[in-house]
């Protein structure tokens, strides 16, 4: 088992991704196709269920040089287990407070007796239905985990959290943090900002890589000077709207 997403996001190189919420492998083929780094196939607020991250891994197959990272709805060991086992590498666990909800979650993706991850590899595409003779003996060394810190306790435990054995690298939410700081709405307002730029630099003194999403250029260049090599440009569903919404201002503007 190889895993190059790890080597991408600590090679120096900034790596530029889509955030894939549709549930539409075809929109999400769409976006592999964009020059994109990396896409997030997100379960966590999206109609994204196993079937349909599924259907986009095999869609997705077809980029190599896309890497797939998925974000189930919350860090539980069942979830992360079937995608596991339908063949997801990287995860990006959403919610993440404490060294010991990170330490969880790097149980659940680790077979005994490193971890909880349930074993059914016969039956399980990421091994290709035991096709793949070692994957038992592989799998562990071939995943990822990043940890989502995104609230004022998250901020508090940073340190802590990053330095978990097994936690590849932390992602910070700029939504739910400003929603935390009690800036609902206003990810981009100056103390939100200030105080993701600080977590970067603490991330990333913890030896760790760290990423975070701006669709606001101006904000995603200063996270990647405060340190992230990981980030989120844009979002398939939000294009789709901002794209509609501008079209059809042009006809209805002129009236």
């Amino acid at each position: 088992m190889i895993n190059t997403w790890v080597s991408r996001i600590t090679s120096g190189l900034p790596q530029y991704g889509l955030w894939a919420a549709s549930g539409s492998s075809y929109i999400t083929e769409i976006c592999a196709g964009s020059g994109a780094d990396w896409l997030l196939v997100d379960q966590e607020h999206v109609p994204n269920d196993v079937r349909s991250v599924l259907s986009q891994l095999q869609t997705l197959a077809a980029y190599p040089d896309v890497e797939v990272v998925v974000r189930p709805p919350a860090g539980d060991a069942v979830y992360i287990k079937q995608l596991l086992d339908i063949g997801v590498q990287n995860l990006i666990i959403p919610m993440v407070d404490t060294p010991e909800q990170a330490a969880h979650v790097v149980a659940a993706t680790r077979y005994p007796p490193r971890g909880i991850r349930g074993v059914g590899s016969a039956l399980a595409r990421a091994s290709r239905w035991n096709r793949v003779p070692d994957y038992l003996a592989t799998a562990d060394d071939g995943l990822s985990v990043t940890v989502q810190v995104e609230s004022v306790e998250g901020l508090a435990n940073l340190s802590q959290i990053a330095s978990v054995d097994g936690v590849d690298a932390v992602f910070i939410g700029p939504a739910d943090l400003a929603a935390s700081l009690g800036r609902l709405g206003q990810p981009e307002h100056a103390d939100v900002v200030n105080r993701i730029e600080g977590a970067l630099a603490e991330i990333v003194a913890q030896g760790k890589p760290a990423g975070v999403n701006a669709f606001n250029r101006q904000i995603a260049e200063r996270y990647l000077a405060a340190g992230a090599t990981f980030v989120l440009v844009g979002a398939d569903v939000a294009l789709v709207a901002r794209g509609a919404e501008a079209v059809v201002s042009q006809y209805k503007g002129a009236q």
